[in-house]
């Protein structure tokens, strides 16, 4: 197993990091608010530590768990210390009205991520596309979730891959980064749904392989 450094404390950050532990990964906790780190280290037991926010992660994966109205700005702070690292970008760059984005019409935010983080990391888009909660229920009737991912690099994509399955979901590879805007629009759809048909959090977005 390895260790996967996350930045955030809110509830993405838990279900990430409970799986994580509970799959025998180490996992680093690194948030702006100490308390909140050492809450959130605390509520996913074993293997959990926590990393002061600014300092060079301890993990070669490093999930970006913060909204994406603060985001760029973090990764903007950690500068060179995320050279090398894997990014794992889960975050959503949707306006306020919950129907469209705050990113320019020709860019998305995976992005805008990469064009802030150091010339040698490598950006991955995953975990955009479910609700914190259902996440962190996993596996529904045996079923498990689908994680969505997309990446220019395939060795970078297998790694984030492997660590999805060894959480017990189902890594699911649309393609190049660029995807990543169409993983953006799911979290639309999702939003849509809740607003017009489905009325709660409750569901998840996935694939049916049939036959």
């Amino acid at each position: 197993m390895s260790t996967i450094s996350i930045i955030g404390s809110g509830g993405m950050a838990a279900a990430i990091g409970g799986h994580a532990t509970n799959a025998g990964h180490t996992v680093e906790v690194m948030s702006r608010d100490a308390a909140k780190a050492r809450a959130l280290a605390k509520q996913v037991r074993a293997r959990a530590t926590t990393g002061t926010f600014g300092d060079a992660p301890a993990g070669d994966i490093v999930i970006l768990a913060v909204p994406y109205a603060a985001v760029l700005d973090v990764v903007k702070q950690y500068g060179e210390k995320l050279a090398g690292k894997l990014l794992v970008d889960i975050t959503n760059p949707v306006a306020s009205d919950y129907t469209s984005f705050v990113t320019l019409s020709d860019s998305f935010g995976a992005q805008e991520i990469a064009k802030v983080a150091p010339a040698d990391a490598v950006v991955v888009k995953a975990f955009n596309t479910q609700f914190s909660h259902v996440l962190a229920a996993g596996p529904v009737e045996g079923h498990p979730l689908d994680v969505f991912l997309a990446g220019d690099d395939a060795e970078a994509k297998a790694r984030v891959s492997a660590f999805i399955e060894s959480l017990r979901l189902r890594p699911m590879d649309t393609g190049p980064l660029p995807m990543a805007r169409t993983l953006e629009h799911v979290c639309l759809l999702s939003l849509g749904l809740l607003t017009h048909s489905v009325k709660h959090t409750n569901f998840s977005i996935g694939v049916s392989l049939l036959g």
